[in-house]
């Protein structure tokens, strides 16, 4: 029996073993809902256990959002620095997209661990590989902002809520004409977006199409900057009043 008993015993408790089962509790439930009790008893310990391998739940999420930045896959080396730089960051969006939470604990993260420093200092030598000198590529990387991680602000999405009553055909047409009157810009690309269908807006836009279109634009523009031989320096001058 003794035997039995052991070949059944749990894994010991260990610092990874304590993140991914954070990783898989926080896809299943959210961050928000991730509390160090609830952790341990998903792994079927006390609350002090996790402590000897996490000191907070603070360093629990950064352990987290390490864990997460361990999928982002390294591109091939033969790559020139453009196919690179896209190659790290789509990948970074799938992996992201995979965790839903992710997102938000990058974002709440004020720590910059090894992982998030390493990650970062891909992304930048990526850049100084490709030509780029250390001033444009500082200039670039903040351009770029959340970009390398995956994700970007929503432009259009409206924020989730109650669902409203739907409105009568002539209370909508009556809501349409006042919008077109006193937006009519937002109106013409909404018109655009949808082919002419507005019942779709609201919806949120194609985000992973926005997503590449914004970062292709913004390679491509970098792209011209470093053939120019770009400064900060000489850039501030063209723009510094007379």
């Amino acid at each position: 029996m003794a035997q039995q008993g052991d070949g059944v015993r749990r894994a010991p408790l260990s610092r990874e073993r304590v993140l991914r089962a954070g990783v898989a509790l926080a896809d299943e439930v959210g961050i928000a809902a991730v509390s160090m009790r609830r952790l341990a008893q998903e792994l079927g310990v006390v609350p002090m256990a996790l402590y000897k391998h996490v000191a907070n739940k603070d360093e629990l999420l950064d352990g987290m959002v390490d864990v997460v930045i361990g999928e982002f896959e390294p591109p091939d080396p033969d790559l020139d620095w453009k196919a690179a730089v896209r190659r790290r960051v789509l990948s970074a969006r799938r992996a992201v997209l995979r965790h839903p939470w992710a997102r938000q604990a990058i974002e709440s993260r004020t720590r910059r661990t090894p992982a998030v420093l390493g990650y970062m200092d891909a992304v930048a030598g990526t850049f100084r590989a490709g030509g780029f000198s250390a001033d444009l590529t500082h200039h670039v990387m903040h351009a770029l902002g959340n970009r390398i991680w995956g994700f970007s602000p929503e432009l259009f999405d409206e924020p989730r809520g109650a669902e409203s009553p739907a409105p009568s055909p002539e209370e909508q047409q009556a809501r349409e004409a006042e919008f077109a009157q006193r937006y009519p810009h937002v109106l013409e690309i909404a018109v655009a977006a949808t082919q002419g269908d507005l019942s779709g807006v609201g919806g949120g836009c194609d985000e992973q199409f926005e997503f590449e279109f914004a970062l292709d634009l913004l390679l491509d523009g970098v792209d011209r900057l470093r053939e120019q031989g770009w400064t900060s320096r000489a850039a501030r001058s063209a723009v510094a009043p007379g």
